[in-house]
């Protein structure tokens, strides 16, 4: 990938890492740069990111993804978000539901997407709203 430099003011016009754009940096941002990467918006920073940064090179990698998705990818619990319902499998993780990820039965993983995901660990109203749910859900054995 070429980057096309025409100076202007100052600051310089390149392409976005992601999309090939033309965007213009001024020289502040592109020596604030620690990747040396220049997007034209967060969608596209976010997308590289996504690609960089998945799986076993996430920082927080714990096997999880192979181990917990798998479970619940492999049981017939359909993949919904608990709380809000929201069905983009995107942004759907993995709870243990008595917070002990040793624990890997199909009883104590639910879907969550990753805003309420956070939520429930975060907050107690959102923490007890889950609660019920999972009483609704007839799995509130393990709370």
């Amino acid at each position: 990938m070429s980057i096309q430099r025409i100076y202007c003011k100052t600051g310089v016009f390149i392409e976005c890492y992601s999309c090939s754009k033309e965007i213009y940096k001024t020289l502040t941002q592109i020596k604030r740069s620690k990747s040396k990467k220049y997007f034209c918006s967060k969608s596209c920073q976010t997308k590289w990111r996504n690609t960089q940064y998945a799986g076993d090179r996430h920082k927080n990698w714990k096997d999880g993804y192979s181990r917990y998705r798998k479970i619940l990818l492999g049981s017939s619990i359909s993949q919904v978000c608990l709380m809000c319902k929201e069905k983009d499998v995107r942004v759907l993780a993995v709870h243990h539901v008595d917070q002990d990820h040793t624990n890997v039965s199909i009883e104590n993983l639910a879907w969550l997407c990753h805003n309420c995901h956070h939520l429930v660990h975060h907050d107690s109203v959102s923490k007890q709203k889950f609660s019920k749910v999972l009483i609704l859900q007839g799995m509130a054995t393990i709370v």
